[in-house]
């Protein structure tokens, strides 16, 4: 049996972003900027696209940009807070401490070139604190920047309220609903929410397509500069094929929703109800403030790259945490940060789940994890220390 659990890392085109892109290959092939039938035919699809995303996000089409994906997206809305920013004399930025690199990355460029950053604990649950964050806004604060949706543990942030009280305060309020979209709903009005990040391949789209939603009325800075696309805040000839896929697999996935998440939500809860039964496993994150999908646990005793190993041997795809970090040798930050230490980080496994996955899958999981784990650990020096007292 091959089982793929690891759609926090990208899914699976489906066969409605597939269909919907074709076209775009064939016949609407032609550059959107264009002025002949050809060229419009392609304008006209990304605007139906445009209107599509905007629809489902509660936003109007204008305040929807087309970038490569999530990391371009996350990158040009700190920038443009961060611009705007500095020329009001503000210059403090905050964000939690397992942001996703896009988003810390370019919080530590900017405190680099001068600003000031501050990073919210996210505590043993994986929650931001509305007071906590309340406390941290200053008279010179810019930004927030709060994900939606941990990538690794999957734990859901109060976004509503953060926009709140950012709102209040006049704050610009960013969110990285990279995994949200798609799963969550999403209402950018109704959220309080000024910009907000989201890509294709997270919701079975194509790889290569993000959108970066900015309210009406904010600046924007590019980041691309050229040709007059995106209205000049994003130059480039427009990817018409992966953004056309993207809308559809967007449109598909809000629309089913409702049918799909008690679906996941029961397979995700027979698995970590599975995994817990064995010894010195914790789950990591808020059991129920989480992703319909996610499952992160950490694994006393063992390291999670040989378990990968083991488990892709028997047919089972899983990660040990984010898919971008892979290549690292060091532990988790979003583990570190919600208060693991080394050891027990390394151990981490997480899988995820979408409406795909079967109950009958889980059951094979359960099955072939515990002597895997058992085998690991009876190799493991760490895991003889811990029986030790040590």
């Amino acid at each position: 049996m091959n089982i793929y659990a690891d759609n926090a890392a990208t899914t699976k085109v489906s066969k409605t972003a597939l269909d919907a892109m074709l076209p775009c290959f064939a016949e609407a092939y032609g550059n959107p900027s264009s002025p002949h039938h050809i060229g419009q035919e392609a304008a006209k699809l990304l605007m139906a696209a445009r209107e599509t995303v905007a629809g489902y996000i509660g936003a109007e089409p204008s305040e929807v940009l087309f970038t490569s994906g999530g990391s371009e997206s996350d990158n040009q809305a700190i920038i443009t807070a961060a611009v705007l920013g500095a020329r009001r004399g503000k210059k403090h930025l905050v964000s939690t401490k397992f942001e996703h690199h896009a988003v810390l990355h370019t919080l530590k460029k900017l405190e680099k070139e001068g600003f000031l950053l501050t990073l919210l604990d996210v505590h043993e649950d994986g929650l931001v604190r509305l007071e906590e964050l309340e406390a941290a806004l200053r008279p010179d604060t810019a930004l927030v920047t709060v994900m939606y949706a941990n990538n690794e543990i999957g734990t859901i942030q109060p976004i509503k309220e953060i926009g709140a009280i950012c709102r209040e305060k006049g704050v610009l309020f960013h969110t990285d609903a990279v995994q949200a979209a798609g799963h969550l709903p999403i209402n950018v009005k109704d959220q309080n929410i000024d910009m907000l990040s989201l890509s294709a391949h997270k919701f079975c789209g194509p790889k290569g397509a993000g959108v970066f939603f900015v309210r009406k009325g904010i600046a924007i800075t590019s980041l691309i500069e050229g040709g007059a696309q995106e209205r000049g805040k994003r130059a480039g000839t427009e990817n018409v094929p992966a953004i056309v896929g993207m809308a559809a697999a967007f449109k598909e996935a809000c629309d089913n929703i409702a049918e799909n998440t008690p679906k996941i939500r029961a397979l995700r809860d027979k698995l970590i109800d599975g995994i817990l039964k064995m010894d010195e496993v914790i789950l990591n994150g808020d059991r129920e403030k989480r992703l319909p999908g996610n499952v992160n646990v950490s694994i006393k005793g063992i390291e999670g790259e040989s378990l990968l190993l083991m488990l892709d041997h028997v047919g089972i795809c899983g990660s040990s945490g984010s898919a971008c970090t892979s290549g690292s040798l060091d532990p988790s930050h979003v583990l570190l940060a919600i208060g693991l230490v080394h050891e027990v980080a390394h151990g981490s496994l997480r899988l995820s789940l979408d409406e795909n996955n079967t109950e009958e899958e889980i059951d094979y999981i359960l099955e072939k994890l515990p002597p895997i784990v058992e085998r690991l650990r009876s190799m493991s020096p760490v895991w003889k220390k811990m029986k030790e007292g040590k």
